[in-house]
């Protein structure tokens, strides 16, 4: 009886969750749709198009997708190196650097949010090529939807600045990776909504300090 209370615990959380995702998306695109066409035709002026990037991402039960961000870095630069970033990397444009410090690259993840490739709260979304490196782990951390930010997103959020060496993938899967993975598997187990409002509030104070 009481894992069959459990059971529908966890479908009303996830059915609310997702009717949140969608409408705090919406009225978010809404009210920074000004901010999207000025970080658009700053990307236009000054490196021309395109202005969004799109990249493979693993998303919930190992179906991938292409997650949608501000392009940050030069024309193909996806073709010119790992798919992870240091602070000094050439790739990134002048207006990039920007972007990035102020996290405004991800906004066009709310499109992601509402297509119901990702949600608002949820461990990041990984390369496949990563994920590849542990399978065991990401078996039950694909179970959910990965999201825009979450504990790891805290924590990591000057990520670039830790990776400054040239062998950036081995200090990214020996160190970094490992680490997140532990962040999103606490996120599942305490996942809740009091969980998720604890994780916003966190990760509003990460950007304005």
């Amino acid at each position: 009886m009481k894992n069959n209370k459990k059971l529908d615990d966890i479908r009303i959380y996830f059915f609310v969750k997702r009717s949140i995702d969608i409408l705090t998306s919406l009225f978010l695109m809404l009210l920074l749709l000004p901010m999207f066409l000025i970080i658009s035709a700053m990307i236009i002026f000054t490196s021309g198009f395109p202005i969004f990037f799109y990249q493979e991402r693993m998303g919930k039960d190992w179906k991938s997708f292409m997650i949608l961000k501000f392009r940050t870095m030069i024309k193909d630069a996806d073709k010119m190196g790992p798919g992870i970033t240091s602070s000094d990397d050439k790739r990134i444009t002048s207006i990039g650097k920007i972007l990035r410090k102020l996290k405004l690259d991800e906004l066009p993840q709310l499109i992601n949010v509402i297509r119901g490739d990702m949600s608002l709260i949820g461990p990041r979304p990984e390369l496949p090529k990563y994920v590849n490196y542990f399978k065991t782990d990401y078996s039950s951390i694909l179970n959910i939807k990965p999201g825009i930010t979450d504990y790891a997103a805290i924590k990591f959020i000057d990520e670039e600045s830790l990776i400054c060496d040239e062998n950036i993938e081995s200090i990214y899967l020996n160190k970094i990776l490992p680490s997140k993975i532990v962040l999103y598997k606490k996120y599942i187990n305490d996942i809740s909504f009091l969980t998720d409002i604890k994780i916003l509030f966190s990760t509003l104070k990460g950007l304005v300090t």
